[in-house]
């Protein structure tokens, strides 16, 4: 089973996506901030970090550069309602997947299956 870091600051889409995403058969692990998300990359296997940019403590970006060398084989998208945060993303990060807010669940759930699709492709090849 595919394993999901979600780490968004706002409550309520934290539990709107962590559920979605566990509807559509992902194992997630959903935490409000990038400090807190640290201990476990460092400490389990995620195969895919899903993160807000803008967050207290630690930006979106900053955790995925660092999950980038605690855990380079997990995946990095990154979710956002801010045009310019998504240009900083782009370059900051430039392997990260971006998605704008506002989006529907089910966007977000192709997106996710797509990059693990591409994986498979990938390998079979």
């Amino acid at each position: 089973m595919i394993r999901i870091l979600l780490a968004e600051d706002e409550e309520s889409m934290r539990t709107y996506l962590a559920r979605a995403l566990e509807n559509a058969g992902y194992d997630v692990v959903a935490v409000d901030r990038g400090t807190h998300a640290l201990p476990l990359l460092t400490n389990e296997h995620f195969d895919l970090l899903l993160s807000d940019i803008v967050m207290p403590e630690m930006d979106g970006i900053e955790l995925a550069q660092r999950c980038a060398k605690i855990s380079p084989s997990t995946k990095v998208m990154f979710i956002t309602g801010f045009a310019v945060v998504t240009m900083k993303a782009s370059r900051e990060a430039p392997q990260a997947r971006v998605l704008s807010k506002p989006f529907h669940l089910r966007d977000l759930v192709l997106e996710v299956e797509r990059l693990f699709d591409e994986n498979v492709a990938s390998l079979e090849r």
